[in-house]
């Protein structure tokens, strides 16, 4: 098969044509043939010369500005964001090291901006690193994608572990307290690079949580009855420090299976319920056995993620609380998301292990309208890093 297409671009004079030829066969190399000699182009007070070389070989074209700043000036003139990006399973964030104030580099508009996956880096949040507050000696702020702040989030944590152990220089086993939107947290990372954290008590009491719906096994809300969009689910809806809705499917349907779910359209449905004042994260889970689920998530505020920390934790609670899977002291359910998570349940708490991965720098300059990429050595910032992640429990 051949494909041709031929362009013509005419620069007045008349005289000056650039033709550009392409014509292409399978494993054939394209061609371009260019008539003009040189010709300065003003755009705005920036003037720009395009001179036109050719040899037998290959035909050349070259540009050079000619306006009164170059382009490396620009660059030192605007505030530039240094950044690194980490994931965990899959669940992606920018990290900023934000030590020295507390005040977030940049605003929550700019932050939806830079989470942008077509016009910016593209992350699932933005994780600031502060100062401590209250004795801690580090504070997390995170932003969502959509620019919303959560109280939290669970693989967020484990990757601000990371940033902070690059940071710091942090060699081997160490932990450290992390004042957050939900309390003070304190990730432990291993020996081997993974991080471990204790994500404390699940809350439980549906005005904790929160939820207008009302308790059904005391002031917890287990296997309730919300109607979403004309159909009756049934829920469960606990805290992780941020509000989680898990369901295992329908009332009276048959069981979820969670790759048949149209999650866009229907996750924004259950976020915005009427019944979660503070909006919600949720949980659509398929038992595959008593040790084993499935799980897709829709987030607040920052839609599908490849994984949920929080949210993992939160279904295993549900799936324990609606007998779904077993609880013992040192019990592990394996959570099916982008790779496997393994948790451990045991005296009313969650521990989560697992490690962070897929690290990559850049500089990013604020600018007033589309964020702009600005150093070019790392072109990977601009890739979701999807790279699977082997995660086994302790």
């Amino acid at each position: 098969m051949e494909i041709a297409a031929i362009n013509t671009v005419s620069v007045a004079p008349q005289s000056r044509v650039l033709s550009n030829t392409f014509s292409r066969k399978l494993g054939s190399v394209s061609s371009l043939s260019l008539r003009s000699i040189e010709r300065e182009y003003r755009v705005g007070s920036a003037r720009l010369r395009v001179s036109v070389a050719s040899s037998s070989s290959m035909d050349a074209v070259t540009a050079e500005k000619t306006s009164p700043s170059s382009f490396l000036e620009n660059r030192e003139s605007k505030k530039v964001l240094h950044f690194v990006k980490y994931h965990g399973l899959g669940n992606d964030f920018i990290l900023v090291d934000n030590r020295d104030s507390s005040v977030p580099k940049i605003t929550q508009e700019q932050v939806a901006k830079l989470c942008d996956r077509n016009f910016g880096v593209g992350a699932d949040g933005v994780i600031f690193a502060m100062p401590g507050v209250n004795g801690a000696d580090y504070t997390m702020r995170i932003f969502n994608s959509d620019g919303s702040e959560p109280e939290m989030c669970g693989n967020g944590v484990r990757c601000f572990a990371r940033f902070i152990a690059e940071l710091e220089n942090l060699q081997g086993k160490h932990s450290f307290t992390m004042h957050t939107g939900a309390g003070l947290i304190v990730p432990e990372i291993q020996d081997d690079g993974q991080v471990m954290v204790d994500m404390g008590i699940p809350i439980l009491k549906a005005q904790d949580v929160p939820t207008k719906l009302p308790g059904t096994k005391g002031e917890s809300v287990v296997q309730a009855e919300l109607v979403v969009d004309g159909v009756t689910w049934n829920v469960t809806c606990v805290s992780m420090g941020n509000p989680h809705c898990i369901t295992f499917g329908t009332k009276g349907g048959p069981n979820l299976k969670v790759d048949d779910l149209n999650l866009p359209e229907i996750g924004p449905k259950f976020e915005h319920h009427e019944m979660f004042p503070a909006r919600t994260n949720t949980e659509f889970v398929e038992v595959l056995s008593r040790s084993h689920l499935k799980m897709r998530v829709w987030e607040r505020g920052a839609g599908a993620t490849l994984a949920c920390g929080t949210g993992a934790c939160a279904l295993v609670v549900a799936a324990v609380l609606e007998g779904r899977a077993n609880r013992l002291r040192f019990a592990a359910c394996v959570i099916y998301m982008h790779t496997d998570l393994e948790l451990c349940i045991g005296h009313g708490e969650t521990e989560m292990h697992g490690g962070s991965a897929g690290r990559t720098t850049g500089d990013r300059v604020e600018a007033g309208g589309q964020p702009y990429l600005h150093d070019g050595s790392c072109g990977s910032c601009l890739l979701r890093i999807s790279t699977a992640l082997s995660v086994h429990g302790h």
